[in-house]
């Protein structure tokens, strides 16, 4: 399965292509949407969420809510295009109608994309590589979302941290986690943490700066053996790594422990296997277990049956009210960078995102490992596999 997306912030809409996808996959315009409206949750989102109401057409691959095994087209529209039409035209007859942009944002891709594709309107760079491409890869993640369903794989996540506040980890089961941060603004399960985090969401929104986090993804039902070890792209931690750095403001990934790793002596890191046959009657896929997860569902590159748990810190965004100090490349003179809408705080979406990116690169694994022409042929060669497995 691989997907492609295109369309800018301020153009008519955004596109994905998905190619790949097995035949007999249900899919609706409602289970798409739903992710969308996810994404554009979060306490200390900006204006652009309330000219917005983010919902996805599904354009081909698709016939009375089933896929065909062709190509999926999804479409998200952009509402504020009606304000762009001409500064965002695709005709040369409107050029000229928007002044350039030539003063870049600190934190951005405004400056050096303007230098590598040789354009002096930094708004031909800002355009793509806002986080206004997320929205598609969202309703994408929404697919791949549909397909670990149909495979009795569970995936959600939590927000652990804005600002440095910190939540208390929680010890409920991660569905238990997944409803209580469905309920909050935060999509966090520590309540008193939550307060703290809006307050200091509340007072930098009042100085005109920005906040970032850390979100956790957390995916329960993964066979063992998902990616391989054999070769360096084949290395599903990897693949996360990459998925999770892809999305804008991502600044560094954790699997499992993560940093902490780095902290401890190896008989507190790595995680001990014992065998419990009464697991089979449990609903478990093998008869091994490991007390622990230090290592996050991960090890070699492959899923080991364990809950795979990442996490993803994304950094302050970087366009701020009270603007950062820039140089306009017209002139060369300093000035202040330019601001365009932006939010105080975005680490809620980011779960969203994170989530859906996930998914997809996991999507990608199971169709490598148990792939097909149609989901009944996937799911054949999923059970022929855990039987194997439960005779290990």
């Amino acid at each position: 399965m691989r997907y492609i997306t295109a369309g800018e912030s301020h153009g008519p809409q955004l596109t994905a292509i998905i190619e790949g996808l097995p035949a007999g996959l249900e899919i609706s315009p409602e289970m798409l949407d739903l992710q969308l409206a996810r994404r554009q949750q979060g306490y200390g989102r900006g204006d652009r969420m309330k000219i917005e109401r983010d919902r996805a057409d599904i354009l081909s691959g698709v016939r009375w809510g089933k896929t065909l095994g062709s190509p999926v087209t999804l479409v998200v529209k952009n509402r504020d295009w009606e304000n762009w039409l001409e500064k965002m035209s695709p005709l040369a007859e409107h050029e000229g109608q928007a002044e350039a942009v030539t003063r870049p944002r600190p934190g951005h891709a405004d400056l050096c994309g303007a230098m590598k594709y040789g354009h002096r309107d930094v708004r031909n760079i800002l355009e793509r590589s806002s986080a206004r491409e997320t929205a598609v890869r969202v309703a994408v993640g929404a697919v791949a979302r549909g397909l670990l369903h149909a495979l009795d794989i569970r995936i959600g996540g939590v927000v652990v941290e804005v600002g440095g506040v910190a939540a208390k980890p929680s010890a409920e089961p991660y569905p238990q986690q997944w409803a209580q941060a469905a309920a909050s603004e935060m999509f966090c399960c520590d309540p008193a943490a939550e307060l703290d985090m809006k307050r200091l969401i509340d007072h930098t929104k009042s100085i005109g700066d920005t906040l970032g986090g850390v979100v956790e993804v957390q995916v329960l039902g993964l066979p063992p053996g998902l990616g391989s070890h054999v070769q360096w792209d084949r290395k599903l931690d990897a693949r996360l790594a990459m998925a999770l750095m892809s999305i804008q403001a991502i600044k560094g990934v954790e699997i499992g422990l993560g940093f902490e790793a780095a902290r401890r002596p190896g008989s507190k890191v790595h995680d001990e296997i014992t065998w419990n046959p009464a697991r089979l009657q449990q609903g478990e896929l093998t008869p091994y277990q490991r007390p622990s997860n230090h290592a996050g569902g991960l090890e070699g590159g492959m899923t080991n049956g364990e809950p795979l748990v990442v996490r993803a810190a994304m950094k302050p965004i970087p366009t701020l009210y009270t603007p950062l100090q820039s140089v306009d490349i017209a002139t060369h003179e300093p000035y202040e960078a330019l601001v365009e809408r932006s939010d105080t705080c975005a680490v809620p979406a980011a779960l969203v995102v994170a989530e859906a990116v996930v998914a997809i690169e996991l999507a990608q694994a199971l169709l490598e490992k148990f792939g097909g022409d149609s989901l009944d042929e996937i799911r054949r060669n999923r059970d022929n596999y855990l039987a194997g497995l439960r005779d290990f």
